[in-house]
C-alpha cells in the first residue's frame, strides 16, 4: 500500500492474526510461518496482521520485531494489506516501528501509550505526534487487555486526525459498540479485536475482523464470516457455535498457547511460545485434540485433521 487513502480503500474483511511459530531454543521459523501466510491467503483471507498481542510481540526485542516485518513484507508484497504491530512501552521504539512498518507498506497498528495515568488529551497527542510517521497512516488498537481502555468520546477525537484509517476495537461492551458504530463508522474502518464474539459487531456496522483462531480453524471461521458478509446471518451463527468448544478451551487455556497446539495437531507450524508463556501440557493438548475431532467429524465445518 502507498499511502493513506489506498490504505483505507482496502482495509476491509477478514484478516488473520498470525501466530510467530518459535522454535523450542526461542529461534524464529519463518519457513513455518511463510507456509501459514501462504495457507490463509489462497484460501481468501483478505489481508494478515504480524505481531501482534497473539503474536507476541512483548517477548521479542525492537530488532526482532523490525526483521519480522521486513520477512513479511517479503512474503506477501503486496498480495493483500498487512496490519503491522508497532505496539510497545518505549516510545522510541514505537516510533521506529511504525516508520518502518508505512515505507514497508504496512498499516502500522499502535496502542495508546503505556503509562499511569496518562490523560485523554495526552493520549490525543501521542497520536497526532505519530501519525505522521507513517505514510499509510496508523490504526489504533483499543486493546483493555494489554493497556488502556479508550472510550468511544476519545476515539471520536482519534477519528479526526488525519492520517488515523481505522481502529481495532477490543471493547466488545455493547454499549460500545453501538456508540462506535454509529459515531465515527464511515470515517475509519471499525475492526471487531475478536473472533470469539464478532457477529454483533458486524452486524452494527463494522468493516472487518481479525481472527486468531483461524489460524486453527481457517475454513471455518471464513465461512462463517463470508455467510454473514452476504447477508446469511442464520448460517454465520450456525457455523460460529459449532467451534464454541474451542473457544471454551481458548478461554480456559489461554492464547495464543492453545490455537499453537490445535495447529500443531492438523499439521499446521504452531510452533512453541516464549516465556512467560508456557505450552500446553499433555492432558490439555488431549483436550484441544478431542474438541479438533468433533469438528472433523461435523461436516459443516470442513475441518480436517492431519494423516
Amino acid at each position: 500500500m502507498k499511502d493513506v487513502t489506498e490504505c483505507h480503500a482496502r482495509l476491509r474483511g477478514l484478516f488473520n492474526i498470525a501466530i510467530t511459530p518459535f522454535k523450542a531454543d526461542g529461534a524464529f521459523d519463518y519457513a513455518g510461518l511463510a507456509r501459514n501466510i501462504e495457507r490463509v491467503i489462497s484460501l481468501g483471507f483478505d489481508g494478515v496482521l504480524i505481531g501482534g498481542t497473539y503474536g507476541e510481540f512483548p517477548a521479542m526485542s525492537g530488532e526482532e520485531r523490525a526483521g519480522l516485518f521486513l520477512r513479511v513484507m517479503d512474503i506477501v508484497g503486496d498480495r493483500v494489506p498487512v496490519m503491522l504491530c508497532s505496539a510497545g512501552s518505549d516510545v522510541r521504539t514505537v516510533n521506529e516501528l511504525t516508520s518502518l512498518a508505512g515505507d514497508l507498506g504496512g498499516l502500522p497498528m499502535v496502542t495508546p501509550p503505556f503509562v499511569s495515568e496518562v490523560t485523554d488529551s495526552q493520549i490525543v497527542a501521542f497520536f497526532r505526534d505519530m501519525v505522521p510517521r507513517s505514510r499509510t497512516g496508523v490504526l489504533v488498537y483499543n486493546a483493555p487487555g494489554i493497556g488502556i481502555t479508550l472510550s468511544p468520546s476519545t476515539l471520536e477525537q482519534l477519528a479526526d486526525i488525519p492520517g488515523v484509517v481505522g481502529v481495532k476495537q477490543g471493547d466488545l461492551a455493547p454499549t460500545a459498540i453501538d456508540q462506535i458504530a454509529n459515531r465515527i463508522g464511515g470515517r475509519i474502518r471499525l475492526f471487531c479485536a475478536s473472533d470469539l464474539a464478532f457477529l454483533g459487531p458486524m452486524m452494527c456496522g463494522f468493516d472487518g475482523i481479525s481472527s486468531t483462531n483461524s489460524c486453527a480453524l481457517p475454513e471455518l471461521i471464513l465461512a462463517a464470516y463470508r455467510a454473514l458478509e452476504a447477508g446469511d446471518a442464520g448460517a454465520a451463527r450456525d457455523l460460529h457455535r459449532l467451534w464454541y468448544p474451542f473457544r471454551a478451551l481458548a478461554r480456559e487455556f489461554g492464547q495464543p498457547q492453545t490455537t499453537k497446539a490445535a495447529m500443531n495437531l492438523r499439521g499446521f507450524d504452531g510452533g512453541s511460545v516464549r516465556p512467560p508463556l508456557r505450552n500446553l501440557v499433555d492432558s490439555q493438548i488431549e483436550d484441544v485434540a478431542e474438541v479438533l475431532q468433533e469438528l472433523a467429524a461435523d461436516r459443516r465445518s470442513s475441518v480436517a485433521l492431519a494423516a
